[in-house]
């Protein structure tokens, strides 16, 4: 990577990222024009990966089109700790065999988004499994307990009395400890994992090394638009789920959620999402957007003519619904409107309870899309709306 190329990229880099701690740092090192160490690390508590993992996994394959050293660290000893992050109770670890097992479907499933020539695979394993007793005591001794307590999810459990194991203390330490030993330049992480990722600033310090470069990554809501996705939620895209079955996911979120996943999943130009916005507002079906996005998506995983099969394979279903061509019209002279009230207005249903009842089972399509999200709205448009199989109606929203 050149030097005199670091101000093009950074604004790539940027993208879509939370914060970058220190930035005037990266600055410095881009200005180098020396390929950085690049590393984010994984525990494989699940066999599975979603597009969830995805968004920080697409800002690694940004970094290493750029020309830089992408380290894939799979956590197969932190792993059996646990992660303490976000939980309320002291996390049940997991056996060797379950670790090595998700290990390898790991490696198998980021290559569908990085280069397997250009990444690098490390284990915790390789180099904690030969510290000893001693070792671990010393690191253990360059942070003290206050510092620990600092963290939000340990201070709520100290506040309210819940137990935290002392082993549990050893996790943020050792995910650092993995930077000094790496070498690391940049360590990319969700905004859960803040804490941690400082964590290895500071050792790297009191290791006499260069801190490293903190980016933390959004986390992706699922696709109920409201927690994280998450298998464990059910509102989760697998990234080796079957074309036909990650197209029908993608279709099924809501007009908004799509731009969030268009930032944080897309590759397109940012100028590119600008120009489809603006489509949107002037009356673009937003599901012929949402198309472009699904075709994305799965010909990262899948190849662009298993997508453009799914895709395909979505119309003609949508098709195949037998929509009355004499169907009820309601119309908004607004710019958008909540879903439910837009369902009593239009009288299909008695009250906004009733809707949100029927979102809840799922019983409630626009556009041929299952709407998941009781928050869903109406943009400008025509929007064809299901409850069931009968009560159906073409909902126009105007504009202002």
């Amino acid at each position: 990577m050149a030097a005199k190329n670091w101000e093009a990229t950074l604004q790539e880099i940027r993208r879509g990222a939370d914060e970058i701690l220190i930035e005037a740092e990266l600055i410095e090192r881009l200005k180098t024009g020396r390929p950085l160490r690049i590393k984010a690390g994984f525990d494989p508590t699940a066999p599975d990966l979603h597009l969830g993992h995805t968004v920080l996994i697409n800002k690694l394959k940004v970094l290493q089109d750029m020309g830089h050293h992408i380290i894939f660290l799979i956590g197969d000893f932190t792993g059996m700790i646990g992660d303490p992050t976000g939980k309320s109770t002291t996390r049940p670890p997991l056996t060797r065999e379950q670790v090595i097992e998700n290990a390898k479907t790991y490696q198998r499933q980021i290559f569908r988004i990085l280069d397997e020539s250009k990444t690098e695979i490390v284990f915790n394993s390789e180099w904690m499994e030969q510290m000893n007793a001693a070792d671990i005591i010393g690191l253990a001794g360059r942070y003290t307990v206050a510092r620990m307590l600092e963290r939000d999810d340990f201070a709520k459990r100290y506040s309210t009395g819940q137990p935290i194991a002392i082993h549990e203390f050893l996790y943020p330490l050792i995910q650092g400890y993995d930077s000094v030993h790496l070498k690391a330049d940049l360590e990319l992480g969700g905004t859960d994992q803040k804490f941690n990722l400082l964590v290895g600033r500071e050792l790297q310090k009191q290791y006499g090394l260069a801190p490293q470069v903190v980016m933390t990554m959004p986390i992706l809501e699922g696709l109920d638009g409201v927690q994280k996705m998450s298998k464990s939620l059910g509102n989760y895209i697998g990234i080796e789920e079957p074309p036909v079955e990650q197209f029908g996911k993608i279709m099924s979120i809501s007009d908004d959620l799509m731009w969030r996943y268009f930032e944080l999943l897309s590759f397109r130009p940012l100028e590119d999402i600008v120009r489809l916005k603006r489509e949107a507002a002037e009356g673009r079906n937003p599901r012929d957007i949402k198309f472009e996005l699904g075709v994305e998506l799965v010909s990262r995983f899948h190849g662009e003519e298993a997508a453009i099969a799914a895709r395909d394979a979505f119309i003609q279903r949508f098709q195949k619904n037998q929509l009355p061509d004499d169907m009820p019209e309601f119309e908004f002279e607004r710019a958008e409107i909540f879903l439910p009230h837009a369902l009593k207005q239009a009288g299909m249903v008695a009250s906004t309870s009733e809707a949100f009842r029927h979102i809840k089972a799922q019983a409630v399509k626009v556009n041929g899309d299952k709407i998941l999200d009781r928050n869903h709205v109406l943009h400008v448009g025509e929007h064809v709306v299901q409850i069931g199989k009968r009560r159906i109606a073409k909902i126009i929203v105007k504009g202002a």
